[in-house]
């Protein structure tokens, strides 16, 4: 059984596209009929973000902990539970490829570290889209880690001990772990992830922010 982890913090606007993506990604036909459970970590939602995912028919797991770590680790200790083999992870504002699963496993991997796409650049202009790529490695061999494109095996999520209880950068703690227990990791491009360019981050100090330095810097720049 392969399990994936989405957590969500008032994610009502996109969280119906997110899931529909995990739910295509968990028929595809090379999983041959491979059970795959969602589990949907509600972290202190105040909207819609509850009953969109119900009708996902998701297992929705209510938290109030506003702790990103938590809650991934909330999520795949219920999968864990259900004798999972395989965690993936994913963010409620992002959109897995429908082969994301099939090319994770196929990289007979440990834990595999895939980069993010980003399709949407209305919140920023053309020089921080450019600045974005210019500094982003979109290939195998990268060395980029988000919450958004990760996936690791049962077994070597336990050896590491799981996430940390961090409320930011707890996807690049847990990598920190895995090297540390010497798992085997795929820095790999095949795990496709589009995801959000908003500069509203739900998370401070993630990628929404990450975003908004880079514009600020490419405005100092222009100064």
């Amino acid at each position: 059984m392969i399990g994936i982890v989405i957590p969500a913090h008032d994610e009502e606007e996109l969280l119906a596209d997110c899931l529909q993506a995990a739910r295509i990604a968990a028929a595809h036909p090379e999983l041959r009929g491979e059970l795959v459970r969602i589990v949907v970590a509600l972290d202190s939602c105040t909207d819609r973000s509850a009953s969109i995912a119900r009708c996902f028919d998701t297992h929705a797991l209510s938290l109030d902990v506003r702790n990103v770590g938590k809650a991934r680790a909330a999520g795949a200790a219920a999968l864990l539970e259900q004798g999972v083999r395989w965690l993936a992870f994913t963010d409620a504002d992002s959109r897995v490829a429908p082969d994301w699963l099939v090319a994770q496993l196929a990289l007979n991997a440990e834990a595999v570290c895939g980069p993010v796409i980003v399709d949407d650049w209305r919140e920023h202009d053309e020089l921080t889209r450019d600045a974005f790529y210019r500094a982003y490695m979109h290939a195998d061999g990268h060395r980029h880690v988000h919450g958004a494109n990760l996936g690791v095996s049962a077994l070597a999520y336990c050896r590491a001990g799981g996430f940390p209880p961090l409320a930011c950068s707890e996807d690049v703690a847990l990598v920190g772990l895995l090297v540390e227990t010497g798992a085997r990791i795929a820095w790999s491009a095949a795990p496709r992830v589009v995801t959000s360019a908003r500069m509203a981050s739900k998370v401070r100090g993630g990628f929404g922010d990450t975003l908004a330095g880079l514009a600020g810097l490419v405005s100092r720049e222009r100064e």
